[in-house]
């Protein structure tokens, strides 16, 4: 195969050559974005304008909602504007941008993550030294070391995957996806690369045991209280936290697994489980169990509507 190290562009996988299921991947794909989006956004929205929700746990849930909008917008537009015009190339500055960014985003929303364990586990196991130890100036550092960390990492991570010449520019997936591109390598991982993921998995697997024994803890915790309000109570806000983090972890685990495989249809199904259904669900997983969020929700919607009203009469 021919050196491909200075080509201008990538040719990412087409859903399909008939136009008609172009353009119905192109409506689908904004289906998911907008409820991604709009989920997200409502997030962010009441979580800033209620008072109640000024807390460590809500500061964390803005966080992780901002983070998983820039998670699916490096991925789904780009996807819908190659539906729509049926040129499915992207530059190669595209392709490095879509790794940089998308590594980013996932490696900052699973820091949060991490960060909104030890939160559940303080308030649950120590509740009377929560506001001491989870302060503004603890959580702004916490979550500001996490993102220092996902730069630095994301720096790395996306030099290892271009550090190789690539001796084919045809990338077996919809976007530009690590594991993709490393195939596309004339001589497969480089020593940056492996030195990359051997520090990811240290990195994954040192953050799930940290999590599960934290989560021990606080399950311990929550059976020791008397009551059943009690315990319904504090598990109401770690169920949801947990099903996201099992989510994350399983969706990326599956998803890596099979990398090492040949390409095939299920690679782009899994792909697009793991890059757009944690964005779209992790809204509705924090609000359904969440009664403050309910509440918050509604608020401001009865605000939304009595502007409404309001600006009607004014015309």
């Amino acid at each position: 195969m021919n050196n491909l190290t200075s080509t201008s562009s990538f040719l990412l996988l087409e859903f399909s050559d008939m136009r008609e299921l172009q353009i119905l991947s192109f409506f689908v794909f904004l289906a998911l974005y907008l409820t991604a989006l709009i989920g997200n956004l409502l997030i962010i929205t009441i979580v800033a304008v209620d008072s109640h929700l000024h807390t460590p746990m809500y500061y964390f849930l803005f966080d992780l909602a901002m983070f998983d909008i820039g998670t699916i917008s490096v991925v789904v537009p780009k996807a819908m504007d190659m539906s729509l015009k049926n040129d499915w190339s992207i530059t190669y500055a595209g392709c490095v941008a879509q790794v940089f960014f998308y590594v980013f985003f996932a490696t900052s929303g699973f820091s949060v993550l991490t960060i909104m364990a030890h939160d559940r586990y303080v308030a649950i196991c120590h509740p009377l030294h929560y506001e001491r130890i989870m302060h503004k100036g603890a959580c702004l550092q916490m979550v500001a070391i996490g993102l220092i960390a996902s730069l630095i990492y994301a720096i790395l991570h996306t030099g290892g995957a271009f550090a190789n010449p690539f001796c084919s520019n045809i990338v077996n997936q919809f976007f530009c996806e690590i594991p993709q591109l490393i195939k596309l390598s004339c001589s497969g991982l480089s020593i940056m690369e492996i030195g990359v993921l051997i520090l990811s998995f240290s990195i994954a697997f040192g953050s799930l045991l940290f999590i599960i024994r934290t989560y021990v803890q606080v399950f311990a915790a929550v059976l020791r209280i008397p009551s059943s309000q009690g315990q319904k109570k504090a598990l109401s806000t770690c169920i949801p936290h947990l099903t996201v983090v099992t989510m994350f972890i399983a969706f990326g685990a599956l998803a890596y697994a099979r990398s090492t495989a040949d390409s095939s249809n299920l690679d782009t199904v899994l792909a697009i489980i793991y890059t757009i259904i944690p964005p779209i669900s992790n809204p509705f997983i924090y609000s359904v169990r969440n009664k403050e969020v309910k509440i918050a929700v509604r608020n401001l919607l009865h605000v939304v509507f009595s502007y409404k009203n309001i600006f009607k009469v004014v015309l």
